[in-house]
């Protein structure tokens, strides 16, 4: 046993060990993904949704089979209508002579009955089982809520992917507020390292006080910059913890390899919008919608029903074997002329499943729209992010050569200042043309709905 147990442990060490290595490989993104999918309160209400359908579904199920229910009754009466029987008139005549033959008293004189027809301390309980044999109508009320469970399934898809895409695009822009205070922060210091150097400067007479003055003052901009990129990083970081359903405050960890643009992203021009679940929610409409016409078409099948009743009846709380009782039988129920509500019914379902056709026509044609300029935001996207790394080295290079220069007293500080001024632009668009990328490939993965959903194999 000591061995079993032995082996189970090694077992659970190995699992907890594979699962701990599994997510240390996911990345801090995937994992926000994931924790935003058990989460977000959104996604919560369609998940509760798809519950509901699924209920209903087994609700229709329950429909064939058999219903057992307990029914029971007690009257008290007393006074109106009865039905009266001469017993009297009919057998005393009778007695009366058989007495006479008989010379006895043998045969007493009755009274004519009165009978209550409302029954007096009169009690009927019994066990009914009702199954119905020929009923198209739930045959295909069950169709059609499995259609619908199919449909809300897509429903929370569709949530899912446009959930995937808003956190990634908020946790790009979160590392892009973030990384846009490290850049003004390091403008901050060529700043001081500018009023270090004319100050020294002012002290030899190799400057007068307008270049420390200048400087100063682009201090005090760069200050108030700094405030407004803090600014910026806390709303970014607020809506990211909003999506994910956390305190508002939570620090987030940001993943380098999910952050890097990749040197060369193929994309597939030719990739349809075949996997989006928008057009499977409609076409699933549509289907509920004919499916529904059908079974107001299939009405004018006649229903049969059968059912067994198990039970007692006596006055006066008898309960023995005259009391007890069993009734079986069939019931039929054929629709001929319902005034043509089933004809107009049919129609009506007719108009559903065709404003669905059209609905999946026109959203299809919209997808496409949505995937082209996708693809075209990300062409332009890269371009403008290679662009802006050429800008940001050469703007680098600008900088050094001009400082050189401006520390030898051959420049002036206001060129010294515009080429500061041109890096620090250039670190920014630089940053912002990455998160571009990532926004846009993001934006494509929506498009595509390829992003690997729990339970779907693309």
């Amino acid at each position: 046993m000591s061995t079993i147990i032995k082996k189970l442990l090694s077992l659970i060490l190995i699992g907890m060990v594979s699962l701990a290595t599994a997510r240390a490989q996911e990345g801090a993104l995937e994992q926000y993904i994931r924790y935003a999918f058990a989460h977000n309160q959104a996604l919560q209400q369609r998940n509760f949704q798809l519950e509901k359908s699924m209920y209903a579904l087994q609700e229709a199920r329950g429909m064939f089979l058999p219903q057992v229910s307990l029914l029971g009754t007690y009257t008290k009466a007393d006074g109106g209508r009865t039905i009266d029987i001469p017993v009297g008139d009919l057998m005393n005549p009778v007695y009366a002579t058989l007495n006479q033959l008989t010379n006895s008293r043998k045969f007493p004189q009755v009274e004519n009955q009165s009978v209550l027809l409302n029954p007096d301390n009169f009690y009927d309980a019994k066990l009914r089982t009702s199954l119905p044999l020929i009923n198209t109508e739930i045959w295909y009320a069950k169709k059609i809520r499995q259609e619908d469970i199919t449909r809300q399934q897509a429903a929370v898809n569709v949530y899912k992917r446009q959930l995937v895409k808003d956190i990634k695009s908020a946790y790009y822009q979160y590392f892009q507020a973030a990384h846009a205070v490290d850049i003004y922060n390091n403008a901050l210091q060529l700043v001081q390292e500018n009023i270090r150097v004319n100050q020294s400067m002012l002290r030899n007479g190799v400057r007068n006080s307008t270049a420390l003055t200048r400087s100063q003052t682009e201090q005090q901009k760069t200050l108030a910059d700094i405030t407004a990129a803090r600014n910026n990083r806390q709303n970014a970081r607020a809506y990211f913890n909003f999506l994910l359903n956390r305190p508002l405050t939570d620090s987030i960890v940001t993943d380098s390899a999910a952050l890097a643009v990749a040197e060369k992203i193929t994309i597939n021009d030719n990739a349809g919008i075949s996997n989006r679940e928008e057009l499977l929610q409609l076409d699933k409409t549509r289907s509920m919608a004919l499916l529904q016409q059908k079974m107001q078409q299939s009405t004018f099948i006649p229903k049969v029903n059968t059912f067994l009743d198990l039970g007692s009846q006596a006055y006066n709380w008898h309960f023995n074997n005259t009391s007890r009782y069993y009734l079986w039988g069939i019931d039929l129920q054929w629709n001929i002329f319902t005034g043509g509500q089933r004809r107009n019914r049919v129609k009506q379902s007719a108009m559903d499943a065709a404003t669905a056709k059209a609905a999946y026509d026109e959203t299809a044609q919209s997808l496409q729209l949505e995937l082209n300029t996708a693809n075209n935001n990300y062409y332009t996207a890269r371009s403008n992010y290679n662009s802006a790394q050429t800008q940001l080295q050469l703007a680098e290079k600008y900088y050094r050569d001009q400082l050189k220069v401006y520390k030898e007293g051959q420049l002036l500080y206001i060129e010294l200042l515009d080429a500061q001024q041109q890096l620090t632009n250039a670190r920014l668009q630089c940053l912002q043309a990455g998160a571009a990328v990532q926004i846009a490939l993001a934006e494509i993965e929506r498009s595509r709905a390829t992003y690997p959903l729990p339970g779907i194999t693309n």
